[in-house]
This record gives structure tokens, C-alpha cells and sequence, in this order.
């Protein structure tokens, strides 16, 4: 193993000093309001990150993001290659990748919180499972109960990785559980079968102006989860923008966005852009809760001046 990873590295290092200074180097024909980039997106947060594009582009037509959404695990491997200027996934980076990226460009990595999102349980319309305590979803995520679960991969996504650190603490998943293709498959068979629990990231399915989303919420629940911050005992609650923002929804995680740029350019314009007004309402919109602004509704009247 020790082998291996020296030898990793030194592959790492080579190819870092030779390729790097390319594409994140910035352009003349690049700028935070037109030139071309190419990002890779955690799956799982898909549907909002395809209206943050569209949203952007309609405001910014001289800009070209060409995007690739995959698994947490696929995003990272395409942040090591120079063609891969920014990656939105749902952790930061730890010490040491920090310390990696910044020795092997020469410059810092940005990274930071964008909103604030949800793994969400959903079960079919006719199951009877509804009602979560994370006991219960350690048994069932470890085997011991015989309900079969339905993931958006086997062991690369945020959601296979939070769910794995955050309810077995590391620990293995059971034979029950089983892969789907991604985020849309998942709620495919969840829909179909009544003896099975899945999960997915709220986007792909609290999206009340979604119209693809309503019609699987025809078809599946979201389950309730136990509150584990609330000083009340028993009480739960389903995946909102509401209990997401005061912690009373245990499963919720950030999205981040990590960028590599040695100047302002497309990538810095881009991060600005969901980080403003209209990105965070584009979060919003999309029932998750935005981290850089926050959005209150005001009630007021207006008096006829007599």
C-alpha cells in the first residue's frame, strides 16, 4: 500500500508540474463574464445546478459551462486534471488536500458553502415505512432489518458516503442495500415497489415547480426523520427548507463549490453568480436553504393618504 501510494504520488507530482497552468491559467478571451469552463456536479444535486447554468446563461450568453455531473468520489479525480476548473460537492476539502492542491499550483484553492441541502428518504406510496429514529436506519442500513434500500450508487456518492459516516459510523452496508444508476433511478424504483426505501438528494424531489418532481411525489412519501437537536424527545420531521434551516431535519448536509483560478476569471464570475441575489433564490426556489444571503418575507400594509 505504501508502495502504491509513493508511487501515486509521484505520478501526482509529475503530472501536476507539467499539465497544471493550462486551463486554470487565465486567458485574455476568459473573464467572469464570458470565455469557457468546464465543471463537474455531484448528481445528486443535478436539477438545481441545471437552472444555476441556465440562469446564468441567460444573463451571461458570451460564457459556455460545460458541465458533467457524477458521482463525489468522480468529481474529485476530475478536479486533479487541468480541464477541470471548478467541482460542486457536498464537503470541502480536509488539511491535507488543501495543502496538495496549493503545492502542486503554486496558489490556493477557493472553496466555501452555497446552500444547504438535504438527503432525503422516500418510500412508496403503499409502504409502511414512514417514521425513522437513526436506530432504526442503523438496522436497516446494516442488514439487520430486511427492507430493501435502493442507493444512487455503490460506494462513490455523497450520498452513499454520508450516509455510511453519519448513521454506521464507517461501518459496512448490508446486503440489502443495492445501486441504482443515479438520483432519477432510485425514485423509479421506489416507485414501483412497495417493499423498498431509498435516497435521494432534496433537489431531485422538493421541487414543488417541478413538474417531473410532482408527479413522483405522487408515487412516493418522504419520510420522517427524528430530531436529534430538538430538547423535546419524539418529535421528527420531513426534509423543508424550514427544518433543513433550524436543524430539526438530522440529515441535512452543505453544498460547496471548490474552484482553482490564479486570476479572476469564468470560474470566479460563476461562483459569484450562485453566491449573489439571483443564485441564492435559485437555491431557495429549489427548497434548499441558501448560505450566503438570507431571504425573509415581509408583511405590510398600505394606508390611503387621506
Amino acid at each position: 500500500m505504501k508502495k502504491k501510494w509513493f508511487n501515486w504520488a509521484v505520478v501526482s507530482v509529475v503530472f501536476f508540474t507539467t499539465a497544471c497552468g493550462n486551463d486554470t491559467t487565465i486567458t485574455s478571451e476568459d473573464s467572469p463574464t464570458a470565455g469557457t469552463i468546464h465543471i463537474s456536479v455531484d448528481e445528486s444535486f443535478k436539477p438545481v445546478m441545471e437552472q444555476q447554468i441556465k440562469v446564468h446563461y441567460s444573463s451571461f450568453p458570451n460564457t459556455k459551462i460545460e458541465v458533467s455531473y457524477k458521482s463525489e468520489a468522480d468529481c474529485f479525480r476530475d478536479f486533479q486534471q487541468d480541464s477541470t476548473r471548478m467541482i460542486i460537492v457536498a464537503r470541502g476539502l480536509n488539511k491535507k488536500e488543501d495543502k496538495f492542491f496549493e503545492n502542486q499550483l503554486s496558489y490556493p484553492v477557493q472553496y466555501g458553502e452555497l446552500a444547504y441541502d438535504a438527503v432525503a428518504i422516500i418510500y412508496n406510496r403503499a409502504g409502511k415505512d414512514s417514521v425513522f429514529t437513526f436506530e432504526k436506519l442503523r438496522k436497516i442500513l446494516s442488514g439487520q432489518t430486511a427492507t430493501t434500500v435502493v442507493m444512487d450508487g455503490n460506494s462513490a456518492t455523497s450520498t452513499v458516503r454520508y450516509l455510511r459516516d453519519t448513521i454506521l459510523h464507517g461501518a459496512p452496508f448490508g446486503p440489502n442495500v443495492v445501486a441504482a444508476k443515479n438520483s432519477e433511478d432510485v425514485l423509479a424504483k421506489v416507485a414501483e415497489r412497495a417493499d423498498a426505501i431509498g435516497f435521494v438528494g432534496l433537489s431531485w424531489i422538493g421541487d414543488t415547480y417541478n413538474a417531473t418532481q410532482l408527479e413522483y411525489l405522487k408515487k412516493v412519501n418522504l419520510g420522517l426523520v427524528e430530531c436529534t437537536k430538538c430538547e423535546e424527545k419524539g418529535l421528527y420531521a420531513r426534509p423543508s427548507q424550514a427544518t433543513i434551516s433550524r436543524g430539526q431535519y438530522a440529515l441535512s448536509r452543505p453544498v460547496y463549490y471548490i474552484l482553482k483560478e490564479n486570476a479572476t476569471g469564468l470560474g470566479t464570475g460563476f461562483m459569484n453568480f450562485m453566491s449573489l441575489e439571483r443564485g441564492q433564490l435559485i437555491f431557495r426556489r429549489a427548497s434548499l436553504v441558501p448560505a450566503k444571503m438570507g431571504f425573509s418575507r415581509r408583511t405590510g400594509t398600505i394606508k390611503n393618504a387621506d
